[in-house]
């Protein structure tokens, strides 16, 4: 079944969702351990303690499930956010804190940001709900840190771009290739875009 043609899920019932976190847990401390290779469904299965079959009916693939931990973590991280705003003077020095706080908590288990991001990468149509989900998510915790409720198309160019740069400086900083205080620069000077589209309009 593609995922166009994927029927709406129905809402989880209390244990449903119990068991859901139990799994997201459990994923989520497999890959913290060893990445992306580490997280091998059996093993989810039993460390979340459940039957496998079960597992595979939360989540069809392990890309499933470390899509789904990586919008558990930006959710948390959104709830974080709105009692903490970031307090920068202007929507470009908030936003580029706000993204330097995500990268910083990412920052403190590399093992797991790499096997979500690799998910991510590997995600084929068939995980569209959830990359869609995970990148709504992204924009909405951008957009808190601009202010901004009802943006305009100009503006979500703008957040889509800052998103992509986040993303490859993740990328470049997990394989090695980037210091995080190049992450800093370039997180900034993307960010600066928002300056500059305020002074144009």
């Amino acid at each position: 079944m593609t995922a166009e043609a994927r029927p709406a899920a129905s809402p989880l019932t209390e244990r449903q969702e119990a068991r859901r976190r139990g799994i997201l847990r459990a994923g989520a401390q497999l890959a913290g351990r060893g990445g992306f290779e580490a997280v091998q469904m059996r093993e989810v299965a039993d460390a979340a303690g459940v039957a496998l079959g079960t597992l595979y009916r939360y989540f069809p693939s392990k890309v499933h499930l470390l899509v789904a931990i990586m919008q558990d973590q930006l959710q948390s991280l959104q709830i974080t956010l709105r009692r903490q705003p970031p307090a920068g003077d202007d929507a470009a020095q908030r936003v580029a804190e706000t993204l330097m706080r995500a990268f910083r908590a990412l920052q403190r288990d590399p093992h797991l940001a790499d096997a979500m991001v690799r998910a991510l990468t590997f995600a084929d149509r068939g995980v569209s709900p959830e990359v869609d989900a995970v990148s709504r998510l992204t924009t909405a915790i951008v957009l808190d840190a601009m202010g901004l409720e009802n943006p305009t198309q100009e503006q979500l160019s703008v957040v889509r771009v800052i998103e992509h740069t986040w993303h490859s400086a993740l990328i470049t900083w997990l394989s090695g290739r980037e210091s995080i205080a190049q992450v800093k620069r370039d997180i900034e000077t993307v960010c600066g875009l928002i300056g500059r589209q305020a002074a144009a309009g």
